[in-house]
């Protein structure tokens, strides 16, 4: 029985041709092209020709994303401006309150403006280069422990991802923690080869930095990882633990250092931290982003989801939930293959000894992927499609991995037999997922289906075919079962995506709280109604209309400043397209509308940015420079686009939500007493009826004058009312 417990010297089927050693004393060109002596010299080509294929790919039309999400990039701008801000992830430059995440995701995009200015492909040029990076480090796991075409499919899988060519196009934190937790990984299976322990240290560092990156999340594997080198590695138990240990301490102090010092420092002089609502790091991520996830229990949240089988505001939960309307389309194009393989692996290597490195790759990327969307489908808080960007990477090695060695072992009956049936799972479920969007490319669901079929029933034979019509038949099989995933990336990478909230693929791909087979199939909608085609629009006009009138002052709803999130006194998000090309988006919540990739446009100001008249760049960039803020918002997205817009400082009173409370009414009297802050814009973020955010909005509205410029209204903190 092949165990693979030595690295392969050749791809499958490939031809043995020996060269020279690319070695040391070989021109780094030379090594470059033709990488490891033992592999084909058509591989380490095809590897650098994939990876340039996927830098094209994800730069094509990078810019038309414009700031992307407004409230990431308003961090990387005041990062870039100021260091203090670049340390804590402050959204300003003048350090009033830091982002819901660590910053170590901001960090590479900070310093990318800082070198080439604050345009869209200084933030976004960042992300792209992590996919690459990540597609390389899939390749390298899958080659090292099975073959360069193992490899390559797992790379282009990964690559052709829809949520993938959506994320690493995007400049959320997910990028990076794609990356790391791939790279951590491959670091485990490397120490699972030797027993080294630097190898598993560096897998740990990899995990801290994650944590940096978004918390909690990177810890999600970790039970996979901890327990398969505990039962796998090729050293005496006692060793095992202690490797472990030394792992842990290695997490402990990459991703605890920097919390240690935001919690050491003296509150009084550094930014309150955003999310959380007793200016505490650690409640936020124990709290907003750690168990409230978990249970939809989140302080300062919008809402959560309905537990088990439920359908909250973030979707239903429940074992298929990365299969229904709203996740299917950005992630589980290849799950159902990826399961089977991933079965098929396991069963494979049943017989193989406890240290078969080979079962444990399985084990490694498969107990990986598994846990990941284990607590993505039950998971009742917060939850975005794009959040399934962290299964790719384990998706793609596994169906890398499965598929190698299944196609090894093809001359065995159950082999073929199995290598089939994952291409029929592909294809049905490809054909599946292109009928939810009936009016895009309906040629292709049956072009996947047919070619994927025949396909597969060539596979059942493959073990009698001639090795060129095996080839052949690969092939079809390969592209039938990507064709569906690769047009979604294609449609992501055609169009711009901003917000908060976007999705990949045509419009109506991803339908929030569904599981219906399509656009307003069965319960497709329940959660976010303003869909296109769902006669929405009309009623959230009408909405936007009414919400202008009454709350406090004059605004509506007990919202600060407007009504719902983003509406400013006498307008709407209809009235004009923000900025950062979001199209208008209604006030009627949830159901906002879309962005034009097809993602939620969401809460008008709370989930995308909001329209900055030129009228308004020009007054706060009057005499700036003599406030450290020059002025103040409600919400994070709102505050945010005055700040790109100008390049000013602009401070977001109660962070994303506006429901932090921060700063305190006494603190914002204070800031306008000293003379820090020039004007307060009205709309802006939730903030709550009764909010902090509420009443530093009724003390402004009652106290300064007031000054409209176009369609947007200030306050203006340096002038009274009565004066």
């Amino acid at each position: 029985m092949t165990t693979h417990d030595a690295p392969p010297t050749t791809a499958p089927g490939a031809t043995t041709v020996r060269e020279p050693a690319a070695g040391p004393g070989q021109p780094f060109v030379r090594r470059l092209w033709r990488g490891r002596p033992e592999d084909p010299r058509w591989a380490r080509p095809a590897l650098l020709v994939l990876l340039a294929a996927t830098l094209l790919l994800y730069l094509y039309g990078l810019g038309a994303s414009g700031y992307a999400n407004s409230f990431y990039s308003a961090a990387v701008q005041a990062g870039s401006t100021s260091w203090k801000a670049f340390f804590f992830g402050s959204l300003d430059a003048g350090n009033a309150i830091t982002v819901d995440k660590p910053p170590a995701a901001l960090w590479p995009m900070a310093l990318s403006v800082r070198l080439f200015g604050l345009n869209s492909w200084a933030i976004l040029a960042p992300e792209v280069l992590m996919g690459v990076a990540t597609v390389a480090v899939v390749y390298a796991a899958v080659r090292r422990r099975f073959s360069p075409v193992a490899g390559l499919v797992a790379g282009t899988v990964l690559a052709l991802t829809p949520v993938a060519a959506l994320m690493f196009r995007f400049n959320n934190p997910d990028a990076l923690l794609a990356l790391l937790m791939s790279a951590a990984c491959y670091l485990v299976v490397r120490a699972l080869e030797d027993g080294r322990t630097k190898w598993l240290v560096w897998a740990g560092t990899a995990v801290g930095f994650a944590f940096l990156a978004k918390t909690l999340q990177a810890f999600l594997i970790l039970p996979a990882l901890a327990v398969v080198y505990a039962v796998c590695a090729p050293v005496p138990l006692r060793k095992r633990f202690a490797q472990l240990a030394a792992a842990t301490l290695a997490l402990v102090v990459s991703g605890g250092w920097w919390v240690a010092v935001v919690e050491l420092w003296p509150a009084s002089s550094r930014p309150y931290i955003g999310g959380s609502q007793h200016n505490s790091f650690l409640e936020l991520t124990f709290g907003y982003n750690g168990l409230g996830r978990l249970n939809g229990e989140e302080t300062g949240s919008v809402g959560g989801g309905g537990g088990a089988r439920g359908g909250g505001m973030w979707g239903e939960t429940g074992w298929d939930r990365m299969f229904d309307s709203e996740i299917g389309g950005q992630i589980s194009w290849l799950l159902p293959t990826a399961l089977i393989l991933l079965a098929a692996g396991l069963v494979a290597t049943r017989g193989a000894r406890r240290t078969s490195v080979t079962r444990a790759s399985f084990l490694v990327w498969g107990g990986s992927l598994l846990t990941t969307m284990v607590v993505f489908s039950y998971m009742a808080g917060i939850f975005h499609q794009y959040y399934t960007v962290a299964l790719a990477p384990y998706l793609a090695a596994v169906t890398g991995m499965g598929a190698g060695l299944l196609w090894e072992r093809r001359r065995e009956g159950w082999a073929a037999v199995t290598l089939a049936a994952s291409l029929v799972a592909a294809a049905a479920w490809g054909y599946v997922l292109l009928h939810r969007t009936p009016d895009y490319l309906p040629w292709l669901r049956w072009l996947v289906l047919v070619g994927g079929l025949v396909a597969a029933l060539g596979l059942v034979f493959v073990g009698r075919l001639t090795r060129r019509l095996a080839l052949a038949t690969a092939a079809v099989g390969l592209v039938a079962a990507l064709a569906g995933p690769a047009a979604y990336t294609l449609s992501t990478v055609r169009q711009g995506h901003t917000g908060s909230i976007v999705t990949a693929g045509p419009a109506g791909a991803s339908m929030m709280g569904g599981r219906g087979g399509g656009p307003g199939g069965p319960g497709g909608g329940r959660a976010w109604e303003g869909m296109p085609g769902q006669g929405q629009r009309n009623q959230q006009n009408q909405q936007g209309q009414q919400n202008q009138q009454g709350g406090p002052g004059g605004q509506g709803n007990g919202f600060p400043g407007g009504g719902f999130p983003g509406g400013t006194p006498g307008q709407n998000q209809q009235n004009g397209t923000p900025r950062n090309g979001t199209q208008p988006n209604g006030n009627g919540f949830p159901g906002a509308g879309r962005t034009r990739e097809g993602g939620m446009g969401g809460v008008g100001g709370l989930l995308n940015g909001a329209s900055v008249p030129a009228e308004a760049r020009k007054l706060l960039e009057q005499d700036a420079g003599d406030y450290t803020w020059a002025a103040a918002s409600i919400g994070s997205q709102n505050a945010a686009s005055y700040q790109l817009a100008t390049g000013e400082a602009v401070m977001a009173i109660g962070g994303f939500n506006g429901t932090d409370p921060s700063p305190t009414l006494a603190q914002f009297k204070k800031y306008v007493a000293d003379g820090r802050i020039h004007y307060f814009i009205a709309g802006g973020g939730m903030g709550g009826g009764n909010g902090t955010a509420s009443r530093i909005s009724s003390w402004v509205q009652s106290t300064f004058t007031k000054v409209t410029v176009g369609s947007a209204t200030f306050y203006d903190l340096t002038r009274k009312a009565d004066d």
